[in-house]
């Protein structure tokens, strides 16, 4: 009867949502990331670009 009790407990508890939750994120950026590849990229030299332009003029 006491063991039965335990399991019932362990399969009530809640802690681990947290971790789930936080692994979903991180999966659905990743993925967000590797579909949207090129645009990053474009924006991220773009940016750059900018700044090494600003700066010479500075």
């Amino acid at each position: 009867m006491l063991k039965l009790k335990g399991l019932k407990e362990l399969l009530c508890e809640e802690e681990g949502m947290g971790t789930v939750e936080i692994i979903l994120i991180i999966v659905v950026l990743v993925g967000l990331v590797i579909i949207f590849k090129g645009r990053i990229t474009t924006i991220v030299e773009n940016l750059f670009d900018k700044i090494t332009t600003q700066t010479n003029s500075v």
